[in-house]
């Protein structure tokens, strides 16, 4: 019988660096893509790429966090971790989703929001509370997937949503293993038990209800693999877009609000 991996080595994959990105996935799933840019504000951060999407004949607004595979790359996209205007960017688009009546689909990848003193001199917690806040009661269908590293507020920002699809070797938690071993125990050399404990692989996120579904997947980055693990997204998003349009725009809200509500009173038991 194949050994089931531990928490530390789904780490492990999640955080590599030949990983499949956001925009991997996005030219794979969707037919077309158009990437728009901007907060109207600031500037453009490069660390959330948004966009107009389509699978045949269906619109999609994209709101996705975006790693780097070179250090050039990295820089330009500081390390997958967003600065506030990359939330008031996904709120713009949501926005505009909204009025088009679009479906959302987030893609969510990323160490953390950006803990620099400029993002906290423009208000990067008040930019993660707006864009769940928003999210929370956009009128329209959201599934959101996470592909690798889902840690924090930073994750969690366009997290809010219908349905939330993760990938098998995929990581979503409050914080790092070795940030959580650092504060509980006051040493990060115990980062693999902290793994253990924070229950953040897709496993433990599905048994707590966290997550709507796992996608399968191995550790190997070949391309037929990619392409299969792609394929499945299109049809999980397809057809969870077809459930979810059946709503009224109120029952998608309410929807959205019940599923997070019972994940809380499921942890709570």
């Amino acid at each position: 019988m194949k050994k089931s991996k531990t928490a530390w080595e789904r780490v492990e994959i999640a955080r590599n660096p030949k990983r499949k990105t956001s925009l991997d996935y996005i030219n794979k799933i969707f037919d077309s893509f158009i990437e728009l840019h901007g907060d109207r504000n600031f500037t453009d951060d490069k660390a959330i790429v948004c966009g107009l999407a389509k699978i045949g004949e269906q619109s999609y607004t994209i709101i996705a966090e975006q790693k780097g595979r070179t250090t050039k790359e990295n820089i330009e996209r500081n390390f997958g971790m967003p600065n506030p205007e990359s939330y008031r960017k996904a709120i713009r688009f949501m926005k505009q989703a909204e009025k088009f009546n679009r479906p959302v689909i987030t893609f969510i990848d990323t160490k953390g929001a950006y803990p620099g003193i400029g993002a906290e001199e423009r208000g990067q917690g008040e930019a993660i509370a707006k864009s769940m806040f928003e999210m929370a009661k956009l009128k329209v269908p959201i599934i959101s997937i996470v592909i690798g590293e889902g840690s924090s507020g930073g994750a969690l920002a366009i997290g809010v949503a219908n349905k939330v699809f993760m990938l098998e070797n995929a990581i979503y938690s409050i914080l790092s293993p070795e940030g959580y071993s650092s504060i509980l125990w006051k040493d990060s050399s115990r980062y693999e038990e902290a793994a253990e404990k924070m229950k953040l692989t897709a496993k433990d996120l599905y048994n707590l209800k966290v997550i709507d579904k796992i996608i399968k997947e191995t550790e190997d980055n070949e391309e037929g693999t990619f392409l299969d693990i792609a394929n499945n997204l299109q049809k999980e998003i397809t057809k969870s877009i077809k459930e979810l349009k059946k709503m009224s725009k109120e029952q998608i809200v309410e929807n959205r609000y019940q599923k997070f509500r019972n994940i809380g009173e499921y942890i709570r038991r």
